[in-house]
């Protein structure tokens, strides 16, 4: 580009050992509602993370010694100063994600808010356990320490709000972090940084280098002194770095993708089942690992629950995310529009139904965002189960319909793909909630109601959906190693 092109870009910087530091070579983050390049984001590698791990360790044996009060209180005030600052991080998370600003308002940002306000109250509340041995003379307790330099990976869906949820629990234990976001979405994690200093977090205890997962990431989860990599993304890159990160037995926490069913019984109540499941197959885009993308409906009630189903996704508007009465923004990218759009192509080359949505309905966008990377709503039925629209991670907004005749046949469904991250259940009958619950291979159940979160619980997935999960208890014990001492009396 040149010179006058470039003024007017974002250029992003590192963030390493409390200052900003350039590097040498940029690349290209697009506005995905406009499809233009507005920000430049440094290609970090080796060089950089280098730097970065170095100015982590160093700052490990002072944060590590404060004492947990003492971290509580910075976690606080970091959450303070980015909640002044709501609107101008929604705007920015909307512009460099895509998606719509009302989403980013009142989900992404009071969340990444939450993340630190979380997790700097439930480390004050952990107790260590003690057992007594009085024929040996002998009392054993236990206690935690911080592991050291953690690695953190996080992606392009929600991108502040998944980077605080690993940097929150890992800075609350007393460890350091080089952390690594989505190149695709680095603006927000770079306006954090602006606000560490201020919120009293000692330079070096959290370092931000932005980059691809190829050069940065794949330097970090290399790292010999890197002993713990907490990863969010696709189940691809989570086995790349399960491979290179073997040598060094580093402990790993990862949180991959869906294939998450919506079971919807003949006695469920249509009028809350119908618009919270339109919200949990086609919120931020459909680009939530959470996202309901196959939806079972039981045959009594599946022509009415259809149309309705149908009526309501076109009541969805999709165009410019900075519009607060736009419910659909612009998915991430070019590339990722198309992977998407071939997905529903291949359902019609299946003979599946396209009832709505993508070739279907006409996409209406105002003049500035012909060239953004918007998709409708998209309904297909009459699918097969063996089909890639009802095996594979679509990851957009596009959601599959069939029918089912009995509880057991749909559990069995319902279970046959390689994913487990979550799914919701649809009945008035409390013992049926229960039994289903219980047989889904799932890590996390939702019945008549989705994304309904409790963050002292248990997150996390089955099968091909991740290892680990996080939570007040779990994301303490993966930041902390435990020791057993025994003392004889």
């Amino acid at each position: 580009p040149t010179m006058a092109h470039s003024k007017a870009l974002l250029v992003l910087e590192n963030f390493i050992g409390g200052k900003f530091v350039p590097c040498s070579s940029y690349i290209d983050s697009y506005n995905p509602s406009t499809g233009d390049v507005y920000c430049r984001v440094p290609d970090s590698g080796k060089e950089e993370v280098e730097a970065a791990v170095k100015a982590a360790k160093d700052a490990f044996p002072i944060w590590s010694s404060k004492n947990p009060l003492e971290r509580s209180q910075i976690l606080n005030k970091l959450a303070d100063l980015i909640e002044r600052d709501l609107e101008a991080f929604a705007q920015a998370e909307s512009k460099d994600q895509g998606k719509t600003i009302t989403f980013a308002r009142t989900v992404d940002i009071p969340r990444a808010v939450h993340n630190f306000r979380f997790f700097a109250s439930s480390i004050l509340h952990h107790v260590t356990e003690c057992t007594e041995m009085p024929a040996m003379g002998c009392v054993h307790y236990t206690s935690r320490a911080p592991v050291g330099v953690a690695g953190l990976i996080s992606p392009w869906n929600l991108p502040l709000y998944l980077l605080t949820w690993k940097i929150a629990p890992a800075i609350a234990c007393g460890n350091t972090v080089v952390a690594k976001p989505s190149e695709m979405t680095s603006v927000t994690a770079w306006m954090m940084c602006k606000l560490l200093e201020k919120a009293g977090v000692p330079p070096g205890v959290v370092n931000v280098v932005l980059g691809t997962g190829a050069k940065a990431g794949e330097a970090l989860v290399c790292h010999p002194e890197v002993p713990l990599i907490s990863f969010t993304g696709s189940t691809l890159t989570a086995q790349r770095i399960t491979e290179k990160s073997a040598p060094h037995c580093k402990r790993l926490s990862l949180e991959l993708g869906g294939k998450n069913p919506a079971i919807i019984f003949d006695d469920a109540d249509l009028s809350q089942c119908i618009p919270t499941t339109v919200r949990s197959s086609f919120a931020n885009q459909g680009e939530i690992c959470l996202c309901t993308s196959r939806i079972f409906v039981q045959r009594g009630i599946y022509s009415e629950f259809l149309k309705r189903f149908v009526a309501e996704a076109k009541k969805w508007k999709t165009g410019n995310p900075s519009d607060p009465t736009i419910d659909v923004g612009a998915l991430i990218s070019k590339e990722h529009l198309e992977k998407v759009r071939n997905y529903v192509k291949k359902a019609q080359a299946e003979g599946a139904k396209v009832l709505c949505g993508e070739g279907v309905d006409p996409l209406d966008l105002p003049p500035g965002n012909q060239k953004g990377y918007f998709m409708l709503p998209t309904v297909i039925a009459e699918v097969k189960d063996g089909s890639c629209c009802m095996q594979e991670e679509i990851f957009g907004p596009v959601t599959c319909v069939v029918a089912f005749d009995t509880e057991e046949e749909v559990i069995k469904r319902a279970n046959g793909v390689k994913y487990g991250l979550a799914a919701t259940v649809w009945s008035s009958n409390v013992g049926r909630v229960h039994r289903v619950a219980h047989r889904l291979q799932s890590g996390l159940v939702w019945t008549n109601c989705w994304l309904v979160r409790d963050l002292n619980l248990p997150f996390g997935g089955m099968k091909a959906s991740g290892i680990g999960r996080e939570g007040a208890k779990d994301s303490y014990e993966f930041f902390t190693e435990v020791k057993t001492i025994t003392i004889k009396h």
